[in-house]
């Protein structure tokens, strides 16, 4: 492979469209192709022939053993493997694959989270082959793709519900381009593309951290001496370390068939950032989860940790993942696209339109879709978006939806344009400057939700974006399949719209104090943090909207809402316990060994009638800091102790994040200030420093 390009060895471990198109006869290839593009069912005797082929190519590729990969509630991926083997004859095995395996497996769905959809002792869960993703190898094992539900029907992964949000945008939004004459598209893709942010501290200095080992962020830290005021770090020249890492990166995620694009320092010193080429809402979301994955196996390789955590360092910027989203149909079209005439701007608009009602209806819904304890740390700061949703479109959009609800002209910077069906005026893209401080912003073609949080698995943002445009959508084509005068209803439609939900619309800053009182004024929510923002999953009209396209039924929601708050209160409790461990075992005691030879030191030189003033003042400071600390201890023991018995799970979020994340802090301050007064030798966990600048 040292000498291959990459577009020789792109996909190489993927079980993909060429390879197909190689190893399956004529019949099943055409088979399997239309199971991805129409979703019908393949007939058994066409799995066999899939299985078998998948087998051979698998284990000429040094495959081994096969897995159902599905993507339960857990927010990480889930494998069993199994191997090829079957017993023959004379003590022999042979290398079998059916086509029932490839199709379907049962893992034991008992020790997943369910939201209480399942009894413990309710063990049979199924996964189903997702044959729109690609198989692929890794770790000599065939990995395939998969559905996961419980035996009496209910969904317990993420792509389930993905899949059916796909298609239901898909169902409404062609119902809309029909409208405007368009007869050739029969399926409408959203496609995603998902920025990854991340850190790499060097691994000798993570095994030596507690509070990075078991919860992915530092609990204590003293700020040091530099962090990120130069702003020498964004785009700047990658240490030949990380470099070496990133290439073995790349290359790992070409070979399965992802699209690594982009890679470059980001903002926070050791902060580092990868970005793909779009695809489908179903497989980007597949890349991302082996994206997170490859990073960690890689990283170790280099003698490095990749940090996924949201917020894994005080003071300065943690990590988002950007969800780049868009929405096209298979005829060519970019639905988001301005477009070159005046027919295509209208219907641009609609598509428009029908995204600003979305997203001002059902920006809870967004909001709690980038919800975690680990993303609570990173909305709101100086660094990512606020709690509040609201969207940016750039100066010259807002002029155009202005000019249309006020029926006036709309002068470019060419020409002046009627506003009207017949006399839409051609804008360009990127006719505006970014905004980073935005939620949702219109960015030439696309949207950049960038509320969601970088160990975040994506699908849950795209399920309920999916969904909310379906509904708009919906709504659109209910009032205009009706209308006499397409274009007079059309206008209408458009007008009626943008007066009615143009408040979500915001180009200003969103980091501002301002902008939050005026969101208030706007009526917009500002849901600060998990425990706020969860609980609105289960409003009557959310849930009402899920089961009209059937990608949740209330009951799966109900649990989904339970999971998330129960994860909540388990990630807050886990930090707390071990922040006592850490207090106790560490920092109590390398408190008092200080202490203690600052008062040996101070007694020798009284004996030598040499001033120590200065000795007895550090040891009381140090002293008092320690005294301190053991009564924060006691205190976040007390909390700890008194969550454990608070049955309900949204009470007992509630309470973990009023009291015990409270005085988690306040055990916090007063760690880290002893930090800054006692020696690097005597401190027993390495520094921020150590951890910022070593890679």
């Amino acid at each position: 492979m040292a000498n291959e390009t990459v577009a020789e060895y792109f996909g190489c471990n993927v079980f993909n469209d060429v390879v197909m198109r190689e190893r399956l006869p004529k019949y099943v290839y055409k088979a399997v192709l239309r199971t991805k593009q129409l979703g019908t069912a393949l007939d058994p005797d066409v799995a066999d022939v899939v299985a078998n082929a998948m087998k051979d190519w698998a284990v000429e590729r040094g495959a081994t053993h096969f897995t159902h990969w599905f993507q339960p509630m857990t927010g990480v991926t889930a494998e069993k493997h199994d191997a090829f083997i079957s017993p023959a004859p004379h003590g022999r095995v042979l290398l079998e694959f059916s086509g029932k395996e490839l199709v379907k497996g049962e893992p034991d769905a008992s020790s997943f989270p369910s939201g209480g959809l399942r009894a413990t002792f309710e063990a049979r869960g199924y996964t189903a082959w997702d044959p729109t993703s690609d198989a692929f190898i890794k770790d000599d094992s065939l990995y395939i793709p998969t559905a996961f539900c419980s035996y009496t029907g209910e969904v317990l992964d993420k792509k389930t519900p993905l899949l059916r949000s796909m298609e239901a945008v898909s169902t409404q939004a062609l119902r809309i381009l029909r409208l405007f004459g368009n007869t050739t598209a029969t399926r409408v893709m959203t496609t995603v593309g998902p920025e990854q942010e991340y850190f790499l501290v060097d691994k000798k200095y993570y095994d030596q951290r507690e509070d990075l080992i078991i919860t992915g962020r530092t609990l204590f830290g003293a700020k040091p001496p530099k962090g990120q005021e130069l702003e020498d770090h964004y785009f700047g020249n990658i240490k030949q370390r990380v470099s070496d890492f990133m290439k073995d990166l790349d290359k790992e995620l070409w070979k399965l068939g992802i699209y690594a694009k982009t890679k470059h320092n980001e903002v926070a010193p050791s902060q580092h950032e990868l970005a793909p080429v779009f695809t489908t809402s179903n497989i980007a979301a597949d890349h991302n989860q082996l994206t997170m994955e490859l990073m960690k196996k890689t990283a170790l390789k280099h003698g490095l940790v990749c940090l996924l955590h949201e917020k894994p360092f005080a003071g300065i910027n943690g990590s988002g993942k950007h969800n780049n989203w868009s929405i096209s149909s298979n005829d060519g079209q970019n639905l988001l696209d301005p477009g070159a005439t005046p027919l295509d701007n209208m219907q641009f608009l609609t598509f428009l339109c029908a995204i600003i009602k979305g997203v001002h209806e059902y920006a809870p819904l967004l909001r709690l879709s980038a919800a975690s304890a680990g993303n609570d740390h990173r909305l709101g700061a100086n660094e990512a978006p606020p709690a509040v949703v609201s969207m940016f479109i750039g100066s010259e959009l807002e002029e155009v939806i202005e000019a249309l609800e006020k029926g006036k002209k709309y002068v470019s910077s060419t020409a002046e344009f009627d506003i009207g069906v017949d006399a839409l005026p051609n804008f360009k893209k990127d006719t505006t400057d970014r905004n980073r401080t935005s939620p949702f912003a219109f960015t030439g073609n696309k949207f950049e939700f960038r509320m969601l949080g970088s160990a975040d698995s994506i699908s849950c943002t795209n399920i309920i974006l999916n969904t909310i445009v379906a509904e708009e959508l919906s709504q659109f084509a209910d009032e205009l399949e009706k209308a006499d005068d397409f274009n007079a209803a059309l206008k209408s439609l458009l007008v009626r719209t943008i007066k009615e939900h143009k408040q979500i619309i915001f180009n200003g800053n969103g980091y501002s104090d301002e902008w939050l009182e005026e969101a208030k004024r706007r009526g917009l929510p500002n849901l600060v943090s998990t425990v706020d923002a969860v609980p609105e999953y289960t409003k009557p009209e959310y849930v009402s909207m899920f089961e009209k396209f059937k990608v949740y039924t209330k009951v799966e929601i109900e649990s989904r809402t339970e999971i998330l708050l129960e994860n909540y209160g388990k990630v807050i409790t886990i930090e707390a316990l071990t922040m006592l461990d850490m207090a106790k075992k560490q920092f109590i005691p390398a408190a008092v060994k200080v202490s203690k030879s600052i008062c040996d030191a101070a007694l020798a030189k009284k004996e030598l009638g040499v001033d120590n003033a200065f000795d007895v003042s550090y040891a009381s400071r140090v002293s008092a800091l320690t005294s301190g600390i053991s009564e924060a201890v006691n205190a976040l023991e007390e909390k700890v102790i008194a969550s454990q018995g608070i049955e309900d799970v949204e009470a007992k979020a509630k309470f973990c994040r009023s009291d015990v994340f409270v005085a988690m802090q306040s055990l916090r301050v007063l760690v880290d200030e002893l930090e800054t007064i006692v020696s690097s030798e005597d401190w027993p966990v390495p520094s921020y420093t150590d951890l910022l600048f070593t890679v």
